[in-house]
């Protein structure tokens, strides 16, 4: 494996949540008697693959301060921004004075607490020589429609889609340029689409099913369901 003093995560955790209907962003809703972005971050950490891991936060968030996670020495905050890729850029250049142009980075939902140790490591040792870099994703079982409004155009090939998942996984230069050059660009959902938009052609890695995205209020027990089946 990579040396691990070259290895960076960036969360970007300034999201508000709104489909989850709740009270609080979903990064701070309760799972298994912690919120679900101290599993998050608590599940990177102990992989034990990283320099450090950058989170970037609301500057108007007051439950970050609240978790003990966040004084964690390996843990820097950085300010989040209106979009994804404004938050991560921020998490890029709070480790600028650290992280090199070449020392990959890993970028991960803070909404995915079901990440294992194990699809980290396979997504590190399987592109570490890749000069691009690349991103956990599913196969596709479902069959998949391509509609307008509740009108159903016809039915996409399913052996050509993925799902995208995190960690993306990336070289900080590279990541940072493709960021920086795709500033309010609507079509940039992901890291790998910014690096796409260069040209580029990440690679796929498959992970595991049960690394969910905290989206809806019946996601919550399921994940609740896959952290007690992984323990």
């Amino acid at each position: 494996m990579t040396n691990t003093r070259s290895i960076w995560a960036v969360v970007p955790a300034a999201g508000v949540g709104k489909r989850m209907q709740a009270d609080r962003p979903k990064q701070y809703l309760p799972l298994l008697g912690k919120t679900v972005l101290e599993h998050t971050l608590t599940r990177l950490l102990q992989a034990d693959v990283f320099a450090a891991v950058s989170v970037a936060i609301s500057v108007e968030d007051p439950y970050w301060p609240e978790l003990t996670i966040s004084q964690d020495s390996r843990v820097f905050t950085a300010p989040g921004g209106k979009e994804r890729a404004d938050s991560v850029l921020s998490a890029l250049r709070a480790i600028e004075d650290r992280a090199r142009e070449n020392h990959w980075v890993l970028v991960h939902d803070a909404a995915r607490p079901c990440i294992t140790a194990a699809d980290i490591r396979l997504l590190i040792d399987t592109l570490q020589n890749d000069e691009v870099g690349g991103i956990l994703a599913l196969s596709s079982h479902d069959t998949l429609k391509n509609v307008d409004g509740d009108s159903i155009l016809g039915t996409l090939d399913r052996t050509h889609i993925w799902r995208a998942l995190t960690p993306q996984m990336f070289r900080y230069g590279r990541l940072k340029q493709a960021l920086e050059a795709s500033v309010g660009n609507p079509a940039v959902t992901d890291e790998a689409s910014a690096l796409e938009l260069l040209g580029l052609q990440p690679k796929i890695v498959e992970g595991r099913s049960d690394n969910i995205k905290i989206t809806r209020p019946e996601d919550l027990p399921l994940a609740q369901f896959y952290l007690e089946q992984q323990q």
